[in-house]
């Protein structure tokens, strides 16, 4: 019995391998397709590359010419940290200061007697003051422990609480102000109160009656107004008072004062006097002869008229005068036929004792009027509290730090209003001076240009090595690693002859090699001034040919780099981007130049992004393709396969008929031979 032809299952003729030999031919156009597909994405992802590295060198060369450019930081260097420490911001100014601490600010920590673990809070209304702010809380009454973490919770940033195990089955409340300052004091009352004594925090005392009276915190010197004419001088003594209160810290002498301006009169221009009066010489008559004398001779001299009235104009009248016997100027009065309010700080003074305040008018057409001349204290020193710490690890204080020789008083130790753009943190006391240097960040700077000239050079590599066909490009970066190579290896002269590339790079050496004007140093004008170029060689190099010098690389040499960071750094600033016309804008510079080169190429509808499109489109063109051509040639292996499978069965039908034709002759014979 002859075998059944299964379809796709069992083949006489190998029909499978035919059609596959088939298909291989017609496939031919659909792998080519294919493989263009993966030639232009891999192009596309060459110009991706390019992309990048280009984006990577505009930022860091706009970063050198911004807003946020290195060059306007700023940073702030103590010479003693563990004293003092600062940080400045990009406004503060280039200048050194001297800094004594004498006391850094606290706030207030009281720590209890030892209790025993079992100890337990009773319930009640808990109310504690840090300050002017106020904690108040509702206790059911518990441990400790918990009664710790509940004021912890309700104080949050102002007041804390926590327990502290002295011993083996005994522990103390600590309780802490979060707040620094002498008038953030911590206080006890209602329930707080009476749990601060039933634990040995502390106790109330009742206020002492001080053996000298207070100060008052104002005393009115002289209240009516009093005129001093032009000419005139005077003075407001200051009586015992206010002598003792002037000295005091944070008082300030107030006074109003008003003028009265009167223009300069004309004066009739003088005649010459008209001189002495002579009587006459007389004459001698005889006989009816008279005989008159000469006149008589008063030789007078010439006449001058006198010079004008002097005017005098001094607004500079006012002064004070203190009990050791000196004296300092106030500022001047405006003229004004209102009274003005005038605010002197008597702490600038050195906290003298002012005896006096002197009115002097040299002016010629200008009279003074001073009135409510008062003493007094804005910031009265808060009252001593009626609670008295039994076992207090810190007091509440100010921080006092002298600055140049005037002493600044600040409830916190971060005190930010002393030098504008500067934060001056102060951290232990300490008699000997700290100086305090701000100047420019000169480690970021370098950081900056270092990273800009990197770039600059993987750049340059990348370009080399795409637009040239040249191994000895690749074994010149001995910075790179062998993978990095390797990967370089792959895009060796992809892009050789493209005029675009071969621009950029043409352009990019040219623009770190150009001058520059720079306003700051005219005699700087080139990078390698500053110890950065293609050839930057130290002593004792050698001297000879170098290929790898040709490619466009840039070199650092580190010393002179700095020693021009520390000399010349306005003129470094304005070497990699400055404003030549004076509209605010940069338009000159190194950095300004290199962005400018690469701006085409990366921003949108550039260079980049047309070539990467231009391949986005061929890719899906090819992709079109190659889905029609696997379409039709589905559709031709399914006919080969149809085909034969009708040539198979046609062969099986014949092949069946042979055998029975075979079968029907060997029938036949076998009767004959019967026969």
């Amino acid at each position: 019995m002859s075998d059944i032809y299964i379809p796709g299952v069992k083949s006489r003729l190998n029909t499978e391998g035919i059609i596959q030999d088939l298909m291989k031919v017609e496939r031919v156009p659909r792998d080519r397709a294919e493989k263009q597909i993966e030639t232009l994405q891999t192009e596309k992802g060459y110009w991706q590359e390019i992309g990048r590295r280009i984006t990577t060198l505009r930022e860091s060369a706009r970063s050198l010419y911004s807003f946020q450019n290195p060059f306007s930081e700023r940073i702030a260097s103590s010479s003693d940290e563990s004293v003092l420490t600062a940080s400045a911001s990009r406004q503060a100014v280039e200048q050194e200061r001297t800094f004594t601490v004498k006391q850094i600010a606290k706030a207030d920590r009281f720590l209890s007697d030892s209790q025993d673990n079992a100890y337990k809070v009773p319930a009640g209304t808990y109310t504690f003051t840090v300050g002017k702010d106020e904690i108040s809380l509702n206790y059911r009454g518990g441990s400790l422990k918990d009664f710790a973490e509940m004021v912890s919770r309700r104080g949050r940033d102002k007041l804390r609480a926590s327990v502290v195990n002295v011993q083996s089955g005994a522990q103390s409340l600590l309780v802490e102000s979060l707040v620094t300052g002498a008038e953030n004091r911590l206080s006890f009352s209602a329930a707080a109160a009476d749990l601060a004594q039933a634990l040995g925090l502390g106790k109330k005392e009742s206020p002492e009656t001080p053996e000298t009276p207070p100060l008052p915190d104002r005393v009115a010197v002289k209240e009516e107004p009093l005129t001093v004419a032009a000419g005139d001088k005077t003075a407001i003594a200051f009586d015992e008072t206010a002598r003792d209160l002037s000295g005091e810290k944070g008082v300030v002498l107030t006074f109003e004062t008003a003028t009265r301006v009167t223009p300069p009169q004309e004066t009739a221009a003088e005649e010459a006097p008209p001189g002495p009066s002579i009587p006459g010489a007389g004459s001698v008559s005889y006989r009816g002869i008279t005989i008159e004398n000469d006149a008589s001779s008063v030789p007078i001299p010439q006449w001058e008229a006198p010079p004008p009235q002097a005017l005098v104009d001094d607004p500079a009248m006012l002064s004070l005068t203190f009990t050791d016997g000196t004296s300092a100027a106030l500022p001047v009065v405006r003229d004004s036929s209102g009274f003005i309010p005038q605010r002197i700080n008597l702490d600038d003074f050195g906290g003298k004792n002012v005896a006096s305040l002197d009115l002097e008018n040299n002016n010629t057409h200008r009279d003074l009027t001073i009135r409510n001349v008062t003493v007094f204290n804005p910031n009265p020193p808060p009252p001593k509290p009626d609670f008295k710490p039994s076992n207090a690890l810190s007091t509440a204080q100010d921080a006092v730090v002298v600055m140049d020789g005037v002493e600044i008083t600040r409830p916190s130790n971060d005190i930010e209003d002393l030098i504008p753009g500067v934060t001056v943190t102060a951290r232990a006391p300490s008699d000997t001076p700290v100086s305090l240097k701000v100047e420019p960040n000169r480690d970021a700077v370098k950081e900056s240009i270092i990273t800009m000239v990197g770039n600059y050079n993987r750049m340059m590599a990348e370009l080399n090595v795409i637009t040239r066909n040249d191994e000895r490009i690749i074994r010149e970066l001995t910075y790179m690693t062998p993978e990095e190579q390797k990967e370089l290896q792959k895009r060796m002269g992809v892009f050789s002859g493209d005029a675009m590339l071969n621009q950029l790079k043409n352009g990019l050496q040219q623009a770190v090699t150009a001058p520059y004007p720079t306003q700051a140093e005219q005699e700087l004008s080139l990078l390698a001034q500053i110890g950065i170029g293609t050839d930057v060689r130290r002593s004792g190099a050698s001297a000879g040919y170098d290929p790898s010098r040709l490619r466009g690389y840039l070199e650092i040499d580190e010393k002179v780099l700095d020693e021009a960071l520390r000399k010349n750094l306005p003129a470094i600033r304005d070497l990699f981007g400055s404003d030549t016309d004076g509209d605010l804008i940069v338009d000159a510079g190194i950095a300004y130049a290199v962005e400018v080169l690469s701006k085409p190429y990366v921003e949108t509808g550039g260079v980049v992004s047309l070539k990467t499109g231009t391949l986005d489109s061929k890719i899906s063109q090819e992709q079109r393709r190659v889905a029609t051509l696997d379409r039709q040639l589905a559709a031709k292996e399914e006919s080969l396969k149809r085909q034969y499978g009708q040539m198979e069965g046609a062969y099986n039908r014949m092949e069946r008929m042979g055998t029975s034709l075979d079968n029907f002759s060997r029938q036949a014979n076998s009767i004959n031979n019967n026969r």
